[in-house]
């Protein structure tokens, strides 16, 4: 509790010079429309530090309640089931499998529409983003005026992304549709043991894990998954955790 209490009084004394206010303007972004309903926001990050920062900017923010946070998948996934947010924040370079948690989380809260923070500035992973059900994405150098602007444009129904990667992201996604039949067949080739790697890698399980579910040697698992990036035509796992969501080889957990 004690550091928690520190943690808070570090960002009051801080908190002037991180959301310094300009004329017409609260914490940096303007005000919301008179007669706006407010908009219930859900802060999903494991760091202690960045969670306080963005909890003071969306306390801050007119127009913006924010009804909970998390610093895990488990606490997101319950949170978002009882509250029902209209938007729910969620820091995608979370220690813990980002890509598993932002399914669960889509897949709980339905109606909530999903904003991605990340520090990651390549357009495939906001490609991915997207796809797994992410409907905005910002990144975490930008201003808190950007942030909350994109929480109103996404409640408003609109998609925001990072400007300098918007082609190259709707471009992806629509060479993809003429890409799935070569895909198609580059999954067909893959056996039934090599579909329940895939399965454990998208869980985030490291290749000893995987060996003790599958009751199988460490060195069998290092095959497989030689064999699955060659037929995928993959470099690495992280690839593969990728191929996996994107491709639908992973199924989400029942929340």
């Amino acid at each position: 509790m004690g550091r928690l209490q520190s943690v808070s009084r570090e960002w009051q004394d801080r908190r002037a010079a991180f959301v310094a206010p300009a004329d017409g303007m609260t914490c940096g972004v303007p005000p919301a429309p008179e007669g706006d309903a407010r908009i219930r926001v859900l802060l999903i990050s494991d760091l202690l530090l960045g969670r306080a920062g963005l909890h003071y900017v969306l306390q801050e923010a007119p127009g913006i309640e924010l009804v909970g946070e998390a610093g895990t998948c488990e606490e997101a996934v319950e949170l978002a089931a009882r509250e029902r947010p209209d938007i729910i924040l969620i820091d995608v370079d979370l220690r813990a499998n980002a890509f598993q948690c932002l399914g669960r989380i889509v897949a709980t809260a339905p109606e909530s529409r999903v904003i991605a923070l990340s520090d990651r500035t390549h357009a495939a992973d906001h490609k991915v983003l997207i796809e797994l059900g992410a409907t905005g994405l910002v990144l975490k150098n930008e201003r808190p005026e950007v942030l909350i602007k994109a929480i109103r444009k996404v409640h408003c129904g609109e998609v925001w992304l990072d400007r300098t990667n918007t082609a190259r992201v709707l471009a992806g996604i629509a060479q993809r549709r003429h890409l799935h039949d070569a895909e198609a067949e580059k999954i067909a080739t893959l056996t039934r043991r090599e579909h329940d790697v895939i399965a454990l890698v998208g869980e985030g399980l490291k290749n000893g894990a995987i060996a003790e579910r599958l009751f199988v040697s460490e060195a069998t698992v290092r095959n497989h998954l030689t064999s699955i990036l060659s037929k995928l035509e993959l470099t690495d796992r992280f690839e593969l955790a990728v191929y996996a969501f994107r491709h639908g080889l992973v199924q989400y957990p029942n929340c």
